[in-house]
């Protein structure tokens, strides 16, 4: 018998994640980037809720002086370390409430497609206090922007007939989202609250494009395994022919400061 995926537990999703999942835009790294008051060289970063460390690596590859991936999920954490292999990134399992670091540890702290399922309160308490004076929190998301090209808003538009008013728990453009940068000015923790978008294409086999939709959580719980799995039937099916399929994604991003 299957095992029965819950909200927020990516048990046995993380080899599609890992594989399939796109980047996010380089452009709104850059931005991040320009935000920090340290050169790149300088910053200790902290990814929470990496997940398998695609956004990670990123931002390792940048030149940062440390960079640390906090996963509580084993089998994502396991599939990041993996991907992870040629890199020192340091792999620590934890969680945003909890994440283990020592205090005022990290220069910028992250949570990216991931501060949906953190609990705001404790987590902005927590990351207050890893953070150094001065440092930032950016959570971001990387939606895609399927207005752009009409076979992705047939695709998008059939969940619809699935499961009529279907909520996306972990898209970048509902939920959390409507209301972070309110959410964050009014934090006792954070200040200097600042929003950052880029679009960005990404050309995905057919291949690559299933499995990005097989790694998504909320989907499949609310779904059920019946219609999920017709779900997929039927994006196979309207790109089935197809050599590419051609994606556009919009990383959103917001960065705040600690506050002393």
């Amino acid at each position: 018998m299957s095992k029965t995926i819950k909200a927020g537990d990516f048990t046995g999703l993380a080899e599609d994640y890992s594989q399939h999942r796109p980047d996010y835009c380089p452009s709104v790294v850059h931005a991040l980037l320009g935000l920090l008051e340290k050169p790149v060289a300088e910053v200790d970063f902290v990814d929470v809720g990496a997940g398998t460390g695609i956004w990670t690596r990123m931002i390792q590859a940048v030149g940062v002086r440390s960079a640390t991936a906090i996963e509580p999920n084993d089998d994502m954490r396991q599939n990041g370390m993996t991907d992870s292999r040629h890199t020192d990134i340091r792999w620590l399992s934890g969680s945003a409430e909890a994440t283990g670091l020592k205090d005022s540890s990290a220069d910028w702290l992250t949570m990216a497609s991931s501060f949906h399922w953190a609990n705001f309160e404790a987590a902005t308490t927590e990351f207050h206090r890893v953070l150094r004076a001065g440092g930032r929190f950016t959570a971001l998301w990387n939606p895609r922007l399927i207005e752009v090209n009409p076979l992705l808003v047939e695709i998008e538009a059939h969940l619809d007939k699935l499961r009529p008013n279907i909520k996306r728990v972990s898209s970048g453009r509902s939920g959390i989202t409507e209301g972070l940068t309110e959410q964050l000015w009014g934090s006792p923790h954070f200040e200097d609250v600042v929003y950052v978008e880029g679009r960005h294409v990404i050309k995905m086999t057919p291949d690559r494009y299933l499995g990005a939709w097989r790694s998504v959580n909320d989907l499949r719980v609310q779904l059920g395994p019946e219609k999920f799995g017709n779900f997929l039937i039927f994006v196979e099916r309207r790109i089935e022919g197809l050599r590419r399929i051609e994606a556009t994604y919009l990383t959103r991003a917001w960065s705040a400061c600690r506050k002393a």
